[in-house]
């Protein structure tokens, strides 16, 4: 490999203990001691961030009002829900103010109430510490919901890198499915000026249009449909469409990882 990065502009190889210092990290696996409370997680990791002492117990109040953890501060970490110790980890990373945060799947085994509740505190951070945020995730809502910059990495090369409406928009219109009674002439279809592309799978088919609403009810009057539904394309049918060559069963942390930008 070759070239140069810069972070927060300072040259990693030139500058790197200025790097360290002005990015936090969140890893996927928990690292606190379950045996000491809350806040003695956070005074030790303080004293190793070398938070100047006298601002110390403030900034440790303030992390861990932001992340929702003050009245449950005394506790014991093995008492701690697994979003709880989530948001201890990510207060941890904010300790001595990073202007770049790097969270490595933050919200992987919480179940949808504390996923969205993880979102909120998310959000928060971003806007209160003003900071840059960037976030890996195998959650594609996640990624919609929180970034305004996804990139799409395959096999060590990224293959996208856009806002999440122009990678969308990318697929080339919204999404109609059809199941049809008998056999469809796409000749047929393909000659409606509002159409962009027709597929047929397992006796589906498929066509990406221009403004479904506006113009079902005249598909319909070229096909004898059992079923039809059409919406928006999301961001699994970007990634489908950028990685369906690649696409195989790798299990928790596979061969692709879409890496998200959410910040200022």
């Amino acid at each position: 490999t070759s070239g140069t990065a810069i972070v927060n502009g300072y040259d990693i190889i030139s500058d790197p203990s200025r790097v360290r210092s002005s990015i936090g990290i969140v890893f996927q696996a928990p690292s606190s001691d379950d045996m000491l409370t809350g806040y003695e997680n956070l005074r030790v990791h303080a004293s190793l961030y070398q938070v100047p002492s006298s601002q110390r117990q403030k900034r440790i109040q303030a992390v861990l009002e932001l992340v929702g953890l003050a009245d449950r501060q005394h506790d014991q970490v093995k008492k701690y829900s697994g979003g709880m110790r989530r948001r201890l980890e990510i207060a941890r990373g904010l300790l001595h103010k990073p202007k770049v945060m790097f969270l490595d799947e933050p919200t992987l085994g919480l179940d949808p109430s504390s996923r969205e509740m993880m979102w909120k505190y998310i959000e928060k951070l971003v806007k209160e510490e003003e900071m840059t945020l960037i976030l890996t995730t195998h959650y594609m809502e996640e990624a919609d919901h929180l970034c305004n910059r996804i990139g799409i990495i395959d096999q060590g090369k990224i293959i996208a890198l856009d806002t999440p409406a122009n990678l969308k928009r990318s697929i080339g219109g919204d999404i109609v499915k059809i199941k049809t009674k008998s056999h469809t002439d796409l000749e047929e279809l393909r000659k409606l000026v509002y159409v962009r592309k027709i597929e047929s799978v397992d006796g589906n088919v498929i066509l990406y249009v221009d403004n479904a609403r506006a113009n079902i009810a005249d598909i319909l009057q070229h096909v004898k449909a059992e079923y039809v539904e059409f919406r928006s394309p999301d961001l699994n049918d970007v990634f489908l469409k950028l990685a369906s060559k690649n696409i195989k069963e790798d299990g928790e942390g596979g061969f692709m990882e879409r890496y998200a930008q959410y910040g200022k």
